[in-house]
């Protein structure tokens, strides 16, 4: 019993040091809800705050809860889970040599750990050198970015916080399949992690599977073996082999031989060009049973299933969102060689997502890998313009760099990486709007009603796609809404809908603004995120932003349903109420303007504008206890979110009123 109790105590305690800040203030009118700009938790004493002050809660000295004199979990003698601590402590430090000494000795044992790592799950830098499109394309994807995203960190750290860690590994195992078939904690930061591990969905996640699994919400093992093993592909090894006995590439496909290696066979894996392989992941069933993500399930019920379309027709063809053929070329290109033209598919993937983190972090670039660490990227401050000529010319010759940064050399050569990152990042995002365009049309502004009963009208929102409900995935945290503006003939506003708070978020009733009271609620808002309804223990349901209800338990955990979920997809305690759109469907949302808020007869002007985000602020905020990997911010994190809005559609009308 102790020692579950200490493990329990542990996991909490790595789930509370994860990262290091706690909130920033995004918009800070007096006395308004903000999110807030402290950090309760970090790795070093004396940490400053940005007014220079010293936080007394990160003050070792005075921190109780660490004080091995008074804390008895940590009593050596008695707790026998850590019984051999005091053996296993490094030589104190007494002097710079000797800490040069051991930091020199950690560098080589995690540089052998890297290579046995990588000689059982290469890395996407390694098939780069003869996959190079397909590289590119996956390595600004969101599966390329499904393990970076501090948000997703974040919520899946909250989540095991509010659940006694029973979650477990749930959510990361459908976003970092290496790391948890190597053995990582869920919970440690993506700076500590495998350089493969921190791929995402990478390469061999794919191509080193050979089994049919189904829906199992990603629990997926991987075949292991360095680079020389077999990979599977839609199209097996007849081109490989051909290649290779023709002699045409220079490579070698033994270990204890010199040269370029490669793989030496590649096996046909036809269940790869199959939607059901989607599904693997792309339908998330939790244990309790409880439906999270339904994009496959709706796919299986669609016009494109029954028309035979698949997933990969629309993702992977030559127009994001619409199954409008491939492109034909080379898949691999090896030493010059390129191998014979045939049928090529899109690694992007398009989708909502979008990166907040350090540009030298994302995109995944095996220049950026060599150049410096992750750690070393996130000192390198790209966007006070370093390593460029305006910014050097200008620069205090005296000025204090990160010891990787303090030659000009050093900081050009990052600023040509990340100029490149940003420019992928930019293409990113017109495929992202691709793919989102297709997905949402925005109908015609139809008047219903003028004169007495004020100005009414309605706005409608289609769905033109045949394969899935808009949105899909994770659609409880999708947001896609509707900002209306009517002006009067003076150009005066007179009325307005899905209008931002301080934050940036809607004004629904998870707004930190109305939940205080400081603005109203947005009673006409049109959005189509789904929201998460939980019981209460007295009966009744309430809104709330992560689907974990309050317990009454001191120890909660996620507990398997009393009753069957095969017919209500949903335990008693939770469900979503889902506000997508299907196939091929049109919604109609109506608008009314009272007659005391028009301010007199004349020509009115109607502005609709259809805007998508990749996830409310509100998330974030409820999120941002247990700290943002990478050392961000919650006010960083909310701004990135922001800053990524995109209008999919505009449309203006102007109506007559005659009072």
């Amino acid at each position: 019993m102790r020692k579950n109790f200490c493990r329990v105590l542990l996991e909490r305690l790595a789930i509370a040091a994860f990262c290091c800040c706690i909130s920033a203030v995004i918009a800070d009118p007096p006395d308004a809800p903000v999110i807030s700009d402290h950090t309760p938790f970090g790795h070093q004493s004396n940490t400053k705050l940005a007014d220079g002050e010293d936080d007394e809660l990160l003050d070792d000295d005075e921190d109780e809860l660490l004080d091995d004199d008074e804390d008895e979990l940590f009593d050596d003698d008695e707790d026998e889970l850590l019984d051999e601590d005091e053996n296993d402590e490094p030589p104190a430090q007494t002097g710079q040599k000797t800490g040069g000494a051991l930091k020199d000795l950690v560098s080589a044992a995690q540089a052998h750990a890297d290579l046995f790592a990588e000689n059982r799950y290469p890395s996407a830098n390694t098939c780069k050198v003869c996959h190079a499109q397909h590289y590119k394309e996956w390595s600004v994807s969101q599966h390329a970015y499904a393990q970076l995203s501090p948000v997703y960190m974040a919520m899946q750290n909250t989540i095991n916080s509010l659940t006694s860690s029973t979650n477990g590994d749930f959510c990361i195992r459908c976003h970092n399949q290496v790391g948890m078939n190597m053995g990582e904690s869920p919970f440690i930061s993506n700076l500590e992690r495998h350089p493969t591990s921190r791929e995402g969905i990478t390469c061999v996640v794919c191509h080193r599977q050979n089994l049919e699994y189904g829906k199992v919400s990603g629990r997926v093992a991987l075949e292991e073996g360095d680079l020389l093993q077999p990979v599977y592909g839609p199209e097996g090894g007849a081109e490989l082999k051909r290649l290779l006995d023709s002699k045409a590439i220079n490579v070698v496909t033994q270990a204890n031989q010199s040269g370029r290696k490669i793989h030496a066979t590649a096996h046909q894996f036809a269940f790869l060009k199959s939607s059901a392989f989607c599904g693997s992941c792309h339908d998330v069933n939790l244990y309790n049973g409880f439906r999270l993500e339904e994009a496959f399930s709706e796919y299986k019920h669609s016009p494109a299933a029954a028309e035979g379309t698949s997933c990969q027709d629309c993702h992977m063809g030559n127009v994001q969102g619409i199954a409008s053929g491939y492109p034909f070329g080379s898949a691999a290109v090896v030493g010059g060689v390129e191998s014979k033209r045939r049928k090529l598919t899109n690694h992007f993937f398009a989708g909502p997502d979008y990166s907040v983190v350090h540009p030298g972090i994302f995109p995944h670039n095996a220049d950026a890998a060599q150049l410096a660490t992750l750690e070393e990227w996130l000192q390198f401050d790209h966007k006070a313009g370093w390593g460029t000529d305006a910014f050097e010319d200008a620069a205090d010759r005296e000025m204090e760099y990160p010891a990787p940064w303090r030659t000009i050399d050093s900081r050009y050569d990052a600023r040509e990486i990340i100029e490149k990152q940003l420019e992928l990042l930019a293409w990113a995002r017109e495929k992202r709007l691709e793919v989102l365009r297709n997905g949402y049309v925005l109908d015609d502004i139809e008047t219903t009603a003028t004169g007495r009963r004020g100005l009414q009208f309605k706005v409608g929102i289609k769905n033109p796609s045949n394969g899935h409900n808009v949105p899909t995935g994770f659609i409880a945290e999708r947001l896609v809404w509707l900002e209306v503006t009517v002006t009067d003939p003076a150009g005066k506003t007179v009325f307005q809908s899905g209008d931002l708070d301080p934050n940036g978020d809607v004004r629904d009733s998870h707004s930190l603004y109305v939940h205080a009271g400081k603005l109203p609620l947005d009673g006409q808002l049109v959005s189509l995120q789904s929201k998460f309804l939980t019981r209460n223990v007295r009966g009744g349901e309430r809104e709330q932003v992560l689907a974990v209800n309050h317990s009454l338990s001191p120890l909660p955990f996620v507990r398997p349903s009393t009753s069957s979920t095969i017919l209500t997809g949903q335990p008693t305690g939770v469900r979503t109420h889902r506000k997508g759109i299907p196939p091929l469907s049109t919604r109609w949302s109506r608008y009314s303007v009272r007659r005391a808020d028009l301010t007199g007869p004349g020509t009115y002007t109607i502005s609709v504008r259809l805007k998508a985000a990749m996830v409310p602020v509100n998330l974030i905020d409820a999120i941002k206890g247990v700290g943002f990997d990478f050392g961000m911010t919650p006010r960083e994190v909310a701004e990135g979110v922001v800053a990524g809005h995109e209008v999919l559609w505009k449309k203006i009308t102007t109506v007559k009123v005659d009072m």
